[in-house]
């Protein structure tokens, strides 16, 4: 595995570690899909009992990243607030707790809501202290992971080669994949914004042929927990240019499919407002998923203005 970038000390040791051990631990990830291919969807645009974005790319998606937060008493009460609330049932609804309380939210948690888990080891279980395994969450049940995420890249220093092969090593476990990706403030006002979303999108897409289990999550990191908020032209702009990224990469048929969703500070006011945009298929909310009736709201307001968009 190509590791690349500056690193700080501590992170570093940590991934000279992980690169140390390829034929352990990264071997069951290399070569799983060498390179992009167009691959056929079996998510169908015609049907119509599901809400839809815009364009038709697949059904509406809402992620609710709860990061490091909660105790069982507070996950109690947000579950509570959740099954309680009336949310649409022909949507995508994940919900990701901390690892500690992945089940006592499924054993508590009601339809249409499903479980996901907020990362996973790059590959086979094993002698990796403090990680959990794509196969122990496919164990327990837990349909969906978060990989990639800014916090993770940023704190962890996991580049868009570890990311791209964690991806491909947990849709070969049968874990569906929010995959996220995402420019820094410095990035976009340096004008490498593009420059950064190909990277990381070529990082994933060379390790992986099959995308149908795959959800994009563009994720400004600038916008990510600090209250700014892309505009819904923003927003836009850039889901259109990973659309087009897919159409030139890997084929039109992929990226009609393609369900690309936003995340960076989305709230119960502007939702409705981003989901008008044609290539926004949802959202991936972090703080405001720790409120049950906000979160419900997000997912409501956003899957009706799609919905309505689409009329």
């Amino acid at each position: 595995m190509k590791l690349s970038g500056t690193m700080r000390p501590m992170a570093s040791t940590y991934l000279q570690t992980t690169s140390a051990m390829p034929s352990r631990a990264l071997s069951s990830c290399r070569g799983l899909h060498p390179r992009l291919a167009i691959a056929s969807s079996n998510r169908s645009s015609n049907n119509i009992r599901q809400v839809t974005s815009m364009a038709g790319h697949g059904k509406f998606f809402v992620g609710g990243n709860w990061k490091c937060n909660g105790d069982k008493h507070g996950v109690k009460k947000l579950i509570d607030d959740l099954n309680a609330a009336d949310v649409p049932e022909d949507i995508d609804i994940i919900v990701a707790p901390t690892f500690i309380h992945l089940e006592q939210v499924q054993g508590a948690l009601k339809k249409p809501y499903q479980l996901g888990a907020q990362n996973c080891w790059v590959g086979k279980g094993g002698a990796f202290t403090g990680e959990i395994s794509a196969e122990q969450l496919h164990d327990i049940g837990v349909p969906w992971v978060i990989v990639g995420h800014s916090e993770r890249r940023l704190f962890m220093d996991e580049t868009n080669d570890f990311v791209g092969h964690k991806a491909a090593y947990a849709l070969s476990q049968d874990l569906s994949v929010i995959a996220c990706i995402g420019e820094t403030l410095h990035e976009r006002q340096a004008g490498q914004l593009e420059e950064v979303l190909t990277k990381q999108l070529t990082a994933i897409g060379d390790n992986i042929a099959d995308w149908d289990n795959v959800v994009i999550a563009y994720e400004p990191v600038w916008a990510i927990g600090t209250g700014k908020v892309a505009t819904p032209e923003q927003a836009q702009d850039v889901h259109k240019f990973i659309r087009t990224w897919f159409t030139d990469k890997v084929g039109s048929e992929v990226a009609e499919a393609m369900r690309i969703i936003y995340g960076g500070s989305v709230n119960d006011q502007n939702a409705g407002e981003l989901a008008r945009k044609e290539d926004l298929d949802g959202f991936l909310v972090g703080g405001a998923s720790l409120k049950g009736k906000t979160f419900a709201k997000i997912c409501t307001s956003g899957a009706k203005t799609a919905a309505k968009v689409l009329a």
